[in-house]
C-alpha cells in the first residue's frame, strides 16, 4: 500500500507529513470514531510497517467553549458546566471551580461540608478508576471485566445519587460547602459497599492483574521516563507509575485531607503496568479515606453563610485539587462584577496526551492502543 494523500485530511497537517518517495510507509487515521479513543481523539499515525513512525494527536472536534462560557454566566451559573468537562470526576472539577471562587471571594465553608467533599470526591475517584480499568481491559480485547467493574460502579452512582441527585454529570459542590446533607442511609450503604469492593479486588487481580496475556500487552509498553514528564507537565498515576510520588492532597494541601492517613501509591516500572497497578491501588487508598471520613465526621451545617450575589472583589485565585487524571487547576480573575472576567482551566488529560507523540515512536501500532489506554484519558477534558 502506498501513502494516502495528504490532502484527505487537512492541509493544516500536509506540511507536517510529506508523503514517503518510497511509497513504503502510510499515513493513517485511527479516530475519530475508533473505540480505543473514547470519545472523537483522532490521532493522524504514520506508520512503516508495524511500526509507528510518528503520530500526532487531533484536538477540536468536541470543542465547547467552557472558558468563554464562564464570561458569559454569573459565577453560581457556571457551576453546572464544571460536571461536562470531565464527566467521570465531575466532583472533583466542582471542587476546583468552588475553591478558587471561594478563595476569591472570602467564603468560609463548615467543617462538615468539607467532609461530604472528601467522601464524595472520593467516590467519585472509585467511580471513574472502575470505568477505566473496565474500558481499558475492553482495548486490549478483554469483555468479562468491563461487566463486573460497571456492576461495582453502579452501586456507587447510587449511594452519590442520595447525596447529589445525579448519577454522572455532578453539580451539588456550593459556594460555602454542598447543597444537599447526608442522609441517613448514606453511611451503611457506603460501608456496605465498601466491604463487597474490597472482598472483589483479589479476584480483580486473579482474573485480569496476574493474566499472562495482559502482562503481555503492558509490561515494557510505553516507558515514560520523568524527564519526559517534566517536559510535557505529566500528572497523577501517570506520573507516580514512574516513581514519583506527587499527589495534590500531599503536595499542596487543600480542605481536611492533611487530617487522614493515606499513602501515594508509586511504581518504578514506568510502563503501562505500572500505571495500571497505581489506579488499583488508589482505589484502595480512597476507600480508606472515605472510612475515616465517615468515622469522624463532624455534626453542624453543610453549608455556610454565602451572598444571594457572588460579586468577589477584583483579583484573581486559583484553586489544584488532585482528579482521577492529574492535577486539575482553576484560575478565576474577577474585575468586581457578578461574571467572571476570566476563567482558566487546566486540564490534567491535556498534558498527559501531549506526550504520547513522543512516548510512541517506534513501538508497534497495536501497542498504541494499550499506551492510549494507559493515560487515562477522558476527551471532553482535554477538548474543553
Amino acid at each position: 500500500m502506498g501513502h494516502v494523500d495528504p490532502g484527505l485530511w487537512g492541509d493544516s497537517y500536509s506540511s507536517r507529513f510529506e508523503p514517503d518517495p518510497s511509497g513504503e510507509r502510510m499515513i493513517i487515521n485511527m479516530g475519530p470514531q475508533h473505540p480505543s479513543t473514547h470519545g472523537v481523539l483522532r490521532v493522524i499515525l504514520e506508520l512503516d510497517g508495524e511500526y509507528i513512525v510518528r503520530a500526532e494527536p487531533v484536538l477540536g472536534y468536541i470543542h465547547r467553549m467552557h472558558e468563554w462560557m464562564a464570561e458569559n454566566r454569573t459565577y453560581a451559573q457556571f457551576i453546572p458546566n464544571m460536571g461536562r468537562v470531565d464527566y467521570l470526576h465531575a466532583l472533583a472539577w466542582n471542587w476546583a471551580y468552588v475553591g478558587a471562587v471561594e478563595r476569591l471571594a472570602g467564603i468560609a465553608v463548615p467543617e462538615r461540608a468539607e467532609y461530604i467533599r472528601v467522601i464524595t470526591c472520593e467516590l467519585n475517584r472509585i467511580s471513574s478508576h472502575l470505568l477505566w480499568w473496565g474500558a481499558y481491559l475492553l482495548d486490549l480485547g478483554a469483555f468479562t471485566p468491563i461487566m463486573y467493574a460497571f456492576d461495582d460502579r453502579e452501586r456507587i452512582l447510587d449511594i452519590l445519587q442520595m447525596v447529589t441527585g445525579s448519577r454522572l454529570t455532578y453539580s451539588s459542590f456550593a459556594f460555602g460547602g454542598v447543597t444537599m446533607d447526608l442522609p441517613p442511609e448514606f453511611a451503611p450503604k457506603t460501608r456496605e459497599f465498601i466491604a463487597t469492593l474490597r472482598s472483589r479486588l483479589p479476584m480483580y487481580r486473579g482474573l485480569v492483574t496476574d493474566n499472562g496475556i495482559l502482562l503481555g500487552r503492558c509490561v515494557d509498553i510505553g516507558v515514560l521516563d520523568l524527564d519526559m514528564i517534566r517536559r510535557y507537565g505529566a500528572t497523577g498515576p501517570v506520573v507516580r507509575g514512574s516513581g514519583q510520588p506527587y499527589d495534590v492532597r500531599r503536595a499542596e494541601p487543600y480542605s481536611v485531607y492533611d487530617r487522614f492517613d493515606f499513602r501515594i501509591p508509586t511504581e518504578n516500572a514506568c510502563d503501562a503496568m505500572a500505571r495500571y497497578l497505581v489506579r488499583l491501588a488508589e482505589i484502595e487508598e480512597s476507600m480508606s479515606i472515605v472510612e475515616q471520613a465517615l468515622d469522624s465526621l463532624p455534626e453542624g451545617p453543610h453549608l455556610g453563610k454565602v451572598p444571594r450575589k457572588i460579586k468577589p472583589p477584583k483579583g484573581e485565585a486559583c484553586f489544584a485539587v488532585e482528579g482521577a487524571r492529574g492535577k486539575i487547576l482553576i484560575t478565576v480573575v474577577s474585575d468586581g462584577g457578578p461574571t467572571p472576567y476570566r476563567v482558566k482551566l487546566r486540564a490534567p488529560g491535556f498534558s498527559n496526551l501531549s506526550l504520547f507523540a513522543e512516548l510512541a515512536q517506534g513501538t508497534l501500532l497495536a501497542d498504541a492502543v494499550s499506551i492510549l489506554g494507559s493515560l487515562d484519558l477522558v476527551i471532553p477534558e482535554i477538548d474543553r
